[in-house]
Parts: C-alpha cells; structure tokens; sequence
C-alpha cells in the first residue's frame, strides 16, 4: 500500500529569475560606444548596475513565522499575527494589509503566488482559489396552501 504525503516546505522565496540579469549584461555591452563618446557619459553604467543589484536584491521569503520583504536599501519582517489580509492591486502587485491598517508591499509577490502563501501560513490567510465550503444545507419548506387569486373581482 503506497502513501504519498504532501511535502511542505519549509520556506518559500518569491525573486524575480536571475537570468534577468543577462539582460543588464546586455545593456552593459551595448552601452559601452556610448560611454566613450565623451567625459562623464560612463556614468550610463550606473544603470544596468543598478538594475542587479534591484533583481538580486528583492525578494519576498515566507514561512512559517511569517513574511520577510526585502527591498533595495532595507528588509521588513512581518509575523503572520501582524498581518490581517493581502490586497491585491490593479497591477497583480500583493500587499501585506497590517493589523494597523498600514500596507507593505510584497516585492515580486503576484497574485498567482496566493495558494503557496495561503498553504505555508498555516491556515492564517484564506487561499482564494479554493472552492468555498458548502453552506448548511436548507431545510425544505412545504408549500403555503392555494391562494386565490382575487384580484380583479368585485
């Protein structure tokens, strides 16, 4: 008799693809024409380093104590007690709705991401893609007995 057992992880890490970083390399490249041409226009190196340090930097790592979102310059740490629901913006974009109303923003968190946030919290944050749980069922209720229909008589 064969079992399988759903694996939990212990730990889930929401980052956008490092291969992202090949096009920053590419852009490198491309910009070097450019950043010869003339004093100062080195500079434009500033921003495919820029963009690594924003792809390898941001992350969103949740388990089971809570959320952790890391952000360019900082990191937030947020306990699952502290977190009271996700909102979902226009963009897909996920934030962290705190038990005092402030919102944190979860970097790279989509909305496809919610049933893994939902299953690693534990059972602390609803999945929305579940189907809902069936209602108590409804007692029947017998028919009211004829009713004329009187009106129109005099």
């Amino acid at each position: 008799m064969t079992t399988t057992q759903q694996q939990l992880p212990s730990r889930l890490v929401f980052r956008t693809p490092a291969t992202a970083v090949l096009g920053a390399l590419l852009l490198i490249v491309t910009a070097t024409p450019f950043a010869f041409a003339a004093p100062w226009l080195f500079l434009v190196y500033l921003v495919p380093i820029g963009a690594i340090v924003t792809v390898l930097r941001l992350r969103t790592t949740a388990d089971a104590d809570g959320l952790v979102a890391r952000t360019v310059f900082g990191h937030h740490e947020l306990a699952w007690t502290r977190i009271r629901a996700l909102r979902v913006s226009e963009r897909s974009w996920v934030r962290a709705v705190l038990d005092d109303g402030k919102e944190q923003t979860l970097p790279t968190v989509r909305t496809r991401h919610l049933p893994a946030l939902a299953l690693i919290s534990g059972g602390r944050l609803d999945d929305p893609s579940e189907a809902p749980a069936p209602a108590a069922p409804v007692e029947s209720v017998e028919p009211d007995a004829e009713v004329e229909d009187t009106a129109g008589q005099d």
